[in-house]
């Protein structure tokens, strides 16, 4: 079986290859934009494989939720694809593909939304499976709920961009795992039981997970939290 993956929904952008269970994987050169690079990078990927789109069984994408116009720079590059070749597309969300990086057991995924918010979401790892448990939120940093149990783990740039979070983390003994987003290759790996149980979706209906619907406040909404206009 072979897919290929596109993960764009923060400034770590990558494309992989996965080939039953072998990956290999390319990212994003920093300071550019992904809609500038993914499509070459993806071209560059396929020759050094030595196949081509043609021969991709799946094409699966980081469906967010992120950066905006990184969800959109994915899921556009992924329907196209899916549509010049005629295969299933596969939605991974991008919060899982962190928290499969940190290993089996339960972990939060945390990723900063901007405008003071993070995205949250909780999960059960196994050898087998991702789950989610609960659901994914935006909200301030302040407001998520921190699991009582131990043995939690937490992974995502949340924590770094705001540090009382990661005071709190420690308070209540959570381990943090820094230098986790999602990638290119965790998407695969994710999609690809999927895949190889027939799932997928027609590239007319994939559509980014925004989760949070306002890409940016407003003048009066800045200026009434104490910002600048």
């Amino acid at each position: 079986m072979l897919i290929l993956a596109l993960e764009t929904s923060t400034d770590l952008g990558s494309c992989a290859l996965w080939r039953d269970g072998a990956v290999l994987e390319r990212r994003c050169p920093p300071g550019r934009s992904h809609s500038e690079t993914l499509l070459p990078l993806i071209r560059e990927l396929l020759a050094e494989a030595g196949t081509s789109v043609a021969a991709l069984d799946a094409i699966a994408f980081g469906a967010g939720p992120g950066a905006f116009t990184g969800l959109r720079v994915a899921c556009g590059a992924a329907q196209g694809l899916a549509v010049a070749t005629d295969r299933p597309l596969i939605p991974v969300i991008s919060l899982a593909a962190m928290a499969v990086q940190a290993g089996e057991g339960e972990v939060l995924a945390l990723l900063d939304a901007r405008m003071g918010e993070i995205y949250a979401a909780a999960y059960r790892v196994t050898a087998a499976d991702c789950q989610l448990q609960g659901e994914i939120r935006v909200l301030a940093p302040a407001d998520l709920s921190l699991p009582g149990a131990a043995g939690w783990r937490a992974c995502g740039n949340a924590p770094a961009a705001y540090p009382l979070l990661l005071e709190r983390l420690r308070a209540a003994g959570i381990e943090y795992l820094p230098g986790i987003l999602p990638t290119a290759a965790a998407v695969a790996a994710l999609a690809a039981p999927r895949a190889a149980r027939g799932e997928g979706i027609d590239a007319a209906l994939a559509a980014p997970l925004y989760i949070r619907d306002k890409v940016a406040k407003t003048v009066a909404e800045r200026l009434n939290e104490g910002g600048r206009a």
